[in-house]
């Protein structure tokens, strides 16, 4: 398969300027949180997002030229939107009740994304794994500061 450069650049650099933009907006909107021993030092977060995004892009470039890719791009893109929200609804408006079940249904949303991605690449559905434990675990910290704050 020979590789479109610039295709796949414009597939990681979406959700990362995305999500860039998002982690700007909502970064200092979490030194008042009571958060539980478990939390990653706040320098994780943008280094995780940032992988996790970049294997985001290289993950939608891999079934871009697929045949019958639309469900898989839609599912792609709904949990795209649902993701960038999250931050706001937790962060922002300190929803934490209700960004505990946004984030659930970002977890649906990205497990229906890997099952739609395996059947046109399974390294494309592979390469959303780390996402999918990452999403998890930040649900078990959205529960936890919940029932702290």
């Amino acid at each position: 398969m020979k590789i479109n450069y610039k295709k796949l650049i414009n597939y990681i650099l979406i959700p990362l300027i995305l999500g860039s933009i998002v982690g700007l907006l909502t970064s200092g909107n979490y030194e008042d949180l009571i958060t539980p021993n478990f939390t990653p030092p706040k320098i994780l977060f943008p280094i995780v997002w940032s992988i996790l995004y970049i294997l985001m892009g290289i993950s939608r470039y891999l079934i871009s030229d697929k045949e019958n890719n639309n469900k898989a791009i839609t599912i792609y893109r709904l949990q795209l939107i649902i993701n960038l929200l999250w931050p706001i609804l937790f962060f922002s408006l300190k929803w934490f009740l209700f960004s505990f079940l946004w984030i659930l249904l970002l977890i649906i949303a990205v497990i229906l994304m890997i099952i739609k991605f395996f059947k046109l690449s399974k390294t494309s559905a592979l390469l959303q794994i780390p996402y999918l434990l990452w999403i998890i675990f930040a649900s078990i910290l959205n529960y936890t500061i919940y029932t702290l704050n």
